[in-house]
């Protein structure tokens, strides 16, 4: 697991709003198309990625969600070992799906910052700093939607009413996380 120092240091509380760092968690991308990468992917981790834009599934160990129509993340449902970057579902799936030329599996755990948002005034925060409309976007469970926060990337997923997770690139996290304690602040 790569070294580093995370950008929030314990849970902060605000009015309407607790904001954490959920660490570590599994993050893979996927890259694919055709009818036999997704039925291997399926048989696998014994779900069926979304093909619908925008959105998200998920099974007992796994949530995947759409980034693009061939494009997806999956993450695990539960923290793993801090000491470890192994996972068996990565070695899993790259012999069954780089290896036999049907897509790509690339670990990005490390690249990404998970940071859990719980609270009525979510959709506040995140509308100060964000050109998208979340109007629809909130009363969708399992919604996911790739936008700028702040001028920076992040996809957001909805994983149920006043709960989302917002995954941000690494070099990014701090600035972001410096950005939400002070708007959140003002709310």
């Amino acid at each position: 697991m790569l070294n580093y120092q995370s950008s929030i240091k314990e849970e902060k509380t605000y009015s309407g709003l607790i904001v954490k760092e959920v660490v570590p968690v599994m993050k893979l991308n996927l890259r694919g198309k055709n009818r036999e990468f997704l039925s291997t992917i399926g048989k696998n981790i014994n779900m069926t990625l979304p093909l619908e834009a925008n959105t998200s599934s998920s099974s007992d160990n796994y949530t995947s969600m759409w980034l693009s129509p061939d494009e997806w993340m999956i993450i695990s449902n539960y923290t793993a070992d801090k000491e470890n970057n192994n996972y068996q579902i990565e070695k899993l799936l790259f012999s069954k799906i780089s290896k036999t030329n049907l897509g790509a599996v690339t670990d990005v755990s490390d690249q990404f910052v998970m940071i859990n948002l719980k609270g009525e005034k979510i959709f506040d925060l995140l509308s100060t700093g964000c050109p998208f409309n979340f109007n629809e976007f909130k009363k969708k469970n399992g919604a996911v939607t790739q936008t700028l926060l702040l001028q920076i990337d992040v996809i957001i997923h909805l994983k149920e009413i006043n709960t989302v997770n917002l995954f941000v690139r690494r070099s990014f996290s701090e600035h972001l996380m410096s950005w939400i304690d002070d708007a959140a602040s003002r709310l």
